[in-house]
Parts: C-alpha cells; structure tokens; sequence
C-alpha cells in the first residue's frame, strides 16, 4: 500500500518551433524522469524513447500518434524502454536487445528496496532519492512494489550511419556507448539537432552503473564534443546549444582526467 496520492495527469508536454515536442513524467524523479521526443516528419513521425510505462503513453499522447511512427530507443534502462511494450515494435542497437527482451529493472521504484548504502551510493552521482521515486501515482491501483518494465518487441536493430527516413527529414543514427554498450544518438544534421539520449545531457552523468564503461564514455564524449550541434535535445533535463555542450563535454573529461581539444 502507498500513500501516494493520484495525479490528475501523468504527462506534460512542450512544442518546440520545429515540430518537436517534449514529454516527460512530472510526477518521477529526475533521476528517472526520461526526455521522451516526438518528431514530426511528411510521411512519418517519430518516438524517441518511451518513459517509464508507469502509465500509458500511447494513451496521453494519442493526438501526436496520428501518423505511422518510428520508436526508437536510445538505450534500455528502465526509464527510456517502459512505455516500449504499448507499440508495435521499436528500434535500438542490438547491444540492448537482450535487456528489452527480459528487463532487469536495475533501480526499483518502491523506496523499501533500498537500503542506506544504495541510497548514498546514488546521492554521490549526484541525485538525493531519499525523498522517493515517485511523488504520485498514476491511479488508485497501482503497486511500486509490483511494478515491473514489461519487455518488449524489435522491429529493427540499428547501428552506425543508419537513418531513420520521415519523408521530409533524415536523422543519422551515431553508437555513442560508455553510459549503456548500446547507447545511439539521432543526427539530424541537416537542423543541427542531436537527440543524444543519455550520452550526454545537462545533469549528473552516469557512468559507474554496472554496464558503463568510462574509457568508452570518454572516447564518445571526445566525439559529441566536435559535432556541429546547434541544439543537444538530451534524455533528461532541458536542451541546450553548442556552447553549453562543450562546457558539460570539457566538465566530464576534466573530470576523468582527459585533456580537452
């Protein structure tokens, strides 16, 4: 049982002027609380992540779904991949195809599963979830303790230099590993605009999770930090420009004691 109350929503929204909206999930943490972006193209649009399936996104977001839709996930930790079950089938890099089969749901939302040395484990990267994960519930039968990141079914493995058509617009798939082995980005050069998922965003970075690989990390954020960006459109937290993406590129590497170019 939880004492929790209900939330009249569970998603906002915000458009931007390039017929790109924002949904996130007020009501979770921002350790948790994924960017989920929906592209709008000619032919097709396009979902990129998919939240945490706490509630239906498929259902909040009918109005955008209104056209054929592409899913892509950045990677499969529980935050990006839980919403992934509610549509046909989704994209990734094969490097995540085996933790969207059979999730693993690494960081539970019921506050009783952790113990005080996980909880300063966490506080150290840089997010303090003794508060709880979540500051309500999506409706009155819903169980932290029983909630599980259902699996879910691939449409096509991605990799390197492969694109993602919409008839008006083409984004480039670019493998930015080191936070997850699979982690991509999309590359819409065309705009500047990277959707970089969580290799890079304007928060704590992660990359001491059982499945983070710092030298790889630090190879990919060398890589981030030349890109042409105009806008970085990150897994969490709000977007920003080149010059922003630099100091966060110069900040990490600082940090593992890389020189910067």
């Amino acid at each position: 049982m939880t004492l929790l109350g209900i939330a009249n929503r569970w998603f906002d929204r915000k458009s931007f002027g390039d017929d790109v909206t924002l949904l996130w999930e007020p009501h979770v943490h921002p350790l948790l609380r994924c960017n989920i972006w929906h592209v709008r193209g000619r032919d097709r649009d396009l979902l990129i992540d998919t939240g945490m399936g706490i509630a239906s996104l498929a259902g909040a977001a009918k109005d955008l779904f209104e056209k054929d839709l592409t899913v892509v996930l950045t990677h499969t930790h529980l935050d990006h991949m839980g919403g992934a079950h509610e549509f046909g089938g989704v994209c990734l890099h094969p490097a995540e195809e085996q933790e969207l089969r059979n999730p693993s749901n690494l960081i539970p939302i019921d506050m009783k599963a952790w113990g005080e040395e996980a909880l300063a484990e966490i506080a150290r990267m840089g997010y303090d979830i003794s508060g709880g994960i979540l500051t309500a519930i999506p409706h009155k039968d819903f169980d932290p303790a029983a909630f599980e990141t259902p699996s879910a079914r691939i449409q096509r493995r991605l990799g390197e230099g492969d694109t993602i058509d919409l008839g008006d617009r083409a984004l480039e798939i670019l493998h930015l590993p080191g936070h997850s082995p699979g982690s991509i980005g999309l590359w819409e050069k065309a705009t500047g605009t990277l959707f970089s998922g969580d290799a890079i965003y304007d928060g704590p970075l992660l990359d001491e999770s059982p499945e983070a690989d710092i030298p790889t990390y630090v190879k990919t954020m060398e890589r981030i930090r030349k890109l042409p960006v105009r806008i970085v459109h990150g897994g969490h937290d709000p977007s920003f420009g080149r010059e922003r993406m630099i100091e966060i590129a110069d900040a990490y590497l600082a940090r593992r004691d890389r020189n910067v170019c």
